[in-house]
C-alpha cells in the first residue's frame, strides 16, 4: 500500500485569478532547484562582546507573526591588520561552521547560518536560555538562589548543586561531573569531526534551563584537516603547550576542560591572578601536585575524582587521557565516579536538579 502521493498540479480555476497566481508561485517553488528570500532580524539585547565581536539576542522575523529567538554573532574586523586578513579568516570560520552545523549533538550549540552583510560576517545560532558557567560560579548566583527559595530548598541546593566556596561558589561533585560529562560529549562530537574547539572556558559553557550543558562560541574552532594561521584562545584556560606556541589539539581541549573542572570543584579561579605566560605555564605544570590543597575535603578525599582531574590537566599532553570519550566512559573516567555515587546512595537525577533549580531562579 502506497503512503506517499506524488505531486500533481491541479487544473487552474478560471473564476479565481488570485488563486491561479498562488498556484503558479507554488509550482515555481516545487520545481525550482534554488530559492531565496530576504531574512529580517530584530535585535533585542546584547548577550556578550569580546575581541571576536558581539553576540545579540535577536528575533528572526517570519511571515504571519512568526518569531524565532536566535543568537546573532557579528564578527568584528577591528583586530585584523587589513580587510583581506578579515575576509580570509572569515572564510575559515564559515567552512568550519558548516562542518559544525552537520554535527547532531545535544551538547554543541546549533549553527543555523553564516551570512554576509555589507562585508561583515554574521553567524546565526540557536538561542540558549540559561546561564554560562562563569555566571553560575559567581556570588550573584548564590545570592539569587538564597533570595528565591525557601529554607528547606536552600539546604538541598547547598547539599546537592551549588554551595559557597573559599572565593566563589562551587558546584557539588555530582553536579560538576554531570556538567563535565556533557562537555566531554560535546568535545567528542567535535573531535570525531576533526574539529578542535580551542577556547574551552566557563564563559563558553552554557548551563541551559533544560538541565544540560552546551559548548558555545564556535567562532574559535580549528579544522584539523586544514592548515590555519588562526589562534583564538584564552591564556588562563589554555594548555601549557599552547602557551609555549604549539597548536591546539584535542588533548589541549581536554586540559582546558580539566582546568574548568578544578575551578567548578574548588570554588576559586585557579589562574585568575597570574598575568604572564611564564607564570601561567609554571602554575599549570605544577597544578596536578597542588590539587589536594586547592580542592575541598569532599573532593580531595576521593581518589577516583582526584585522579580524573590529574589525568585531564597533566602538563605533558602524552600523559593526559587520550580522548574525550575515554575521559567520560573509559576506565576510571567520569561515568565511573557517577556509578560510585550510585553505589554509595549519594547520586541524584542531576539534569532534573539543575533544571528545577534554574526554573526557580526566574519565578
Amino acid at each position: 500500500m502506497k503512503t506517499t502521493v506524488p505531486y500533481q498540479a491541479l487544473p487552474p480555476d478560471d473564476d479565481k485569478p488570485g488563486a491561479q497566481t498562488l498556484v503558479a508561485r507554488y509550482e515555481e517553488i516545487a520545481w525550482a532547484q534554488e530559492i531565496s528570500w530576504d531574512t529580517c532580524y530584530r535585535k533585542d539585547r546584547l548577550l556578550g562582546a569580546g575581541s571576536q565581536g558581539a553576540v545579540y539576542l535577536a528575533q528572526r522575523l517570519g511571515a504571519n507573526g512568526f518569531l524565532r529567538p536566535v543568537a546573532l554573532k557579528a564578527f568584528s574586523p577591528e583586530t585584523y591588520r587589513d580587510d583581506r586578513a578579515y575576509l580570509d579568516d572569515m572564510a575559515h570560520v564559515g567552512q568550519v561552521s558548516a562542518r559544525v552545523a552537520l554535527i547532531q549533538c545535544d551538547n554543541v550549540v546549533d549553527i543555523h547560518d553564516f551570512v554576509e552583510w555589507h562585508g561583515i560576517r554574521l553567524m546565526e545560532m540557536e538561542w540558549l536560555d540559561g546561564y554560562d558557567l562563569r555566571e553560575v560560579l559567581h556570588q550573584r548566583m548564590l545570592d539569587l538562589t538564597r533570595e528565591k527559595v525557601g529554607a528547606e530548598r536552600w539546604q538541598h541546593v547547598n547539599n546537592v548543586i551549588l554551595t559557597a566556596g573559599p572565593v566563589q561558589p562551587r558546584l557539588k561533585p555530582g553536579v560538576a561531573i554531570a556538567v563535565l560529562r556533557d562537555c566531554l560529549a560535546g568535545l567528542a562530537a567535535l573531535h570525531d569531526a576533526g574539529i578542535v574547539h580551542s577556547d574551552i572556558k566557563p564563559a563558553n559553557i552554557m548551563l541551559t534551563r533544560t538541565g544540560n550543558a552546551k559548548l558555545i562560541d564556535i567562532g574559535s574552532t580549528i579544522d584539523l584537516r586544514r592548515t590555519s594561521p588562526r589562534r583564538v584562545w584564552s591564556p588562563a584556560y589554555a594548555a601549557p603547550e599552547v602557551l609555549n606556541g604549539s597548536e591546539n589539539t584535542p588533548r589541549s581541549d581536554l586540559a582546558s576542560l580539566g582546568y574548568v573542572l578544578v575551578e567548578m570543584l574548588a570554588g576559586q579561579s585557579i589562574f585568575g591572578d597570574l598575568k604572564t605566560y611564564r607564570e601561567l605555564g609554571e602554575a599549570k605544570r605544577t597544578l596536578h601536585q597542588r590539587l589536594p590543597e586547592l580542592l575541598p575535603p569532599d573532593v580531595s578525599c576521593n581518589d577516583l575524582l582526584l585522579n580524573l582531574c590529574r589525568r585531564l590537566i597533566a602538563p605533558d599532553p602524552a600523559q593526559r587521557i587520550p580522548s574525550a570519550e575515554a575521559a567520560d566512559v573509559g576506565r576510571k573516567g567520569a561515568a565511573d565516579f557517577h556509578r560510585q555515587l550510585v553505589k554509595s546512595n549519594l547520586s541524584s537525577e542531576y539534569g532534573h536538579d539543575i533544571r528545577a533549580w534554574l526554573k526557580e531562579l526566574v519565578n
